[in-house]
């Protein structure tokens, strides 16, 4: 009996151990009740995988009752773009509603003063309800609006833009080149202006579209910045009312500098505050105001200087200013960026503090890292970038098709 008893009782001690194990690796593993990304992250936050599964995910915007709307592009091809509809379901768990089908090439999206949501297509941008957005699709540029459509050309032909306070639309018309290059690869001839980035149809600025409301009817627009060669991470400052601009730099400039091995660190991406009228040099200089190795006799002490320049090929196409209280208090009014690049400085989610001016000057604070380093859930491209209702971060990514929400670490 004595010896029953013993193994009775390490049996149970055994299984209990066990169950102890299985209960700390669950923690382990889920962040907020959704299966934990395998990244770095500041101690007390995680990031959680909301949903998995999209082709080319490309936008998101949370909605104030907790469901999440996904552009997914799903290809480079026309017409194959989609919007789904996430509904909170079971503990863990979306549930996937498609709302939109057929689309071209659809990337940004954002909330509109009218409550709608405002999405862009290769040359148009469309509001519609996400109750019911077959019957209320409209066309606000482009297509059937009587408004001139977007120029969707080349290289940079997405759509992204946002909002001010005033209800008036900045949007981006990206570069249709890399640096101005011919279909040889050469730049223009020594002296001769880089056509594209010249006149009212100039490509590598961002559009001002003045909107008469409640109609969201376009009254006029203009060319409100140019010298800047894709200006998909875009964000409206929440004090003062800036608007802030991420650059992507241009490649392969080693090609017309000799004596550079690679381009892996150079021209960086630029962190641009945009003022009307302002040309921030492309593709005539880069960095802080130097003149590309194609334009040496350019003068740039006209042009508009970086705000900060971020690191080469980082690629940021999605950031958002953080107001809530959900984060800790060190990320108030700070600037969230994606770098959705695939070399060293790319797949991660950074903090640009806020200075002492409230302006996004102060450090660099990683909040997603290591999105490269773990080969069988792949690297993390991120997209989109917009802060919920509920104080959390959420993003696309596009390279392994995954929606993610960066939180407080809680069960």
């Amino acid at each position: 009996m004595k010896t029953s008893n013993f193994l009775s009782t390490c049996r149970w001690a055994v299984l209990a151990a066990a169950a102890l194990l299985t209960t700390g690796a669950q923690a382990v593993d889920t962040c907020g009740g959704f299966k934990r990304l395998d990244v770095t992250t500041p101690d007390g936050l995680c990031a959680a995988v909301l949903a998995d599964g999209f082709k080319f995910p490309r936008g998101i915007q949370p909605l104030s009752n907790g469901e999440l709307v996904v552009v997914d592009m799903r290809s480079w091809e026309p017409k194959q773009g989609r919007v789904w509809l996430l509904k909170p379901g079971a503990a863990g768990h979306y549930e996937q509603v498609m709302l939109l089908k057929g689309l071209d090439r659809p990337n940004g999206i954002v909330l509109g003063p009218d409550g709608l949501l405002y999405l862009g297509l290769v040359g148009r941008i469309v509001r519609f309800d996400p109750k019911n957005p077959e019957a209320t699709l409209i066309d606000v540029i482009g297509g059937k609006s009587g408004v001139a459509p977007l120029p969707g050309k080349g290289r940079h032909l997405l759509t992204n833009m946002r909002f001010d306070a005033r209800g008036d639309l900045y949007v981006n018309v990206g570069s249709a080149t890399d640096h101005c290059e011919g279909e040889n690869g050469a730049a223009p001839a020594a002296g001769q202006p880089c056509a594209e980035a010249e006149g009212p149809q100039a490509l590598g600025v961002i559009r001002k579209y003045k909107l008469l409301w409640p109609m969201a009817m376009v009254k006029d627009w203009e060319n409100y910045a140019s010298g800047l060669r894709n200006s998909m991470a875009l964000a409206v400052h929440p004090v003062s009312g800036d608007l802030w601009q991420a650059d992507n730099g241009r490649d392969a400039i080693q090609a017309a500098m000799p004596n550079l091995a690679n381009d892996n660190d150079l021209p960086h991406d630029e962190l641009n505050l945009i003022a009307r009228g302002a040309n921030y040099g492309w593709p005539y200089c880069y960095d802080a105001n130097v003149a590309s190795p194609e334009y040496p006799d350019k003068d740039c002490s006209a042009c508009r200087a970086p705000a900060r320049l971020l690191p080469a090929h980082a690629a940021p196409l999605g950031m958002t200013f953080y107001t809530g209280e959900r984060l800790p208090a060190l990320y108030r009014n700070s600037l969230i960026i994606g770098y959705h690049g695939y070399r060293a400085h790319g797949h991660r989610l950074v903090a640009l503090l806020p200075d002492s001016k409230g302006a996004p000057l102060g450090k660099s604070v990683e909040l997603i890292g290591g999105w490269h380093s773990k080969p069988e859930q792949g690297m993390g491209a991120p997209v989109d970038v917009k802060q919920g209702p509920d104080g959390n971060i959420y993003l696309v990514e596009d390279r392994t098709g995954r929606v993610v929400r960066l939180q407080i670490d809680a069960p």
